[in-house]
This record gives structure tokens, sequence and C-alpha cells, in this order.
């Protein structure tokens, strides 16, 4: 099972201008994030203050991470960044002495 860094940011063209259809917006946004956290697949959330994007870290293989990305689109953006833990970089550090 894989950790990757998610980077993710709200399609602006689709952010409405009502505050209240925004709020509305951001709140089907944040239910979703906690189904993804009560899953089990997300493991950390957070966004930019003052921004419309931020970051996750999710848990998974790529099937599962990619088809829980695909809940946001088209409204949310993405990069995601697969992450290496200290034991495997050291893995591959032990390969190049070796």
């Amino acid at each position: 099972m894989g950790k990757y860094l998610v980077f993710w940011e709200v399609d602006q063209a689709r952010v409405p201008v009502s505050p209240q259809e925004r709020g509305a917006g951001w709140g089907a946004l944040i239910d979703m994030v906690r189904g993804d956290l009560k899953r089990g697949v997300l493991k950390d959330w957070g966004a930019f203050v003052g921004e419309i994007n931020g970051y996750a870290v999710y848990e998974g293989t790529e099937v599962e991470i990619g088809n829980t990305l695909q809940q946001y689109v088209p409204w949310v953006r993405f990069k995601v960044h697969p992450i290496a833990s200290v034991d495997q970089v050291d893995e591959i550090i032990k390969a190049l002495t070796t």
C-alpha cells in the first residue's frame, strides 16, 4: 500500500459568485472529505488559509486513490506525488553502495 501527497485546487471557473451557493459547495466538499477520513483512505487534509487549494495525504493502492479522487472531478484538480518512507529511501541509498 502506498502513501501519496496530493495537492488539490478547486476549479475557480466552477465557484459560484453567491456566498450561499459557495457555502453549499464547500459544505459538500467537506462532507466528502470527512467520508474519506472515515473510510481510512485519507490520513490528513488541509486548506491553505485564504486560498481555494490545499493538501491531502492518502494511503492505498493506485487504483483506490484514483477512484477516490474521481469523486471530486470536475470541481477539484489534483497533483499527486507518491511518497517514499525513510526505510524505502534507506534501501535506495544502500543499493547505491552495494
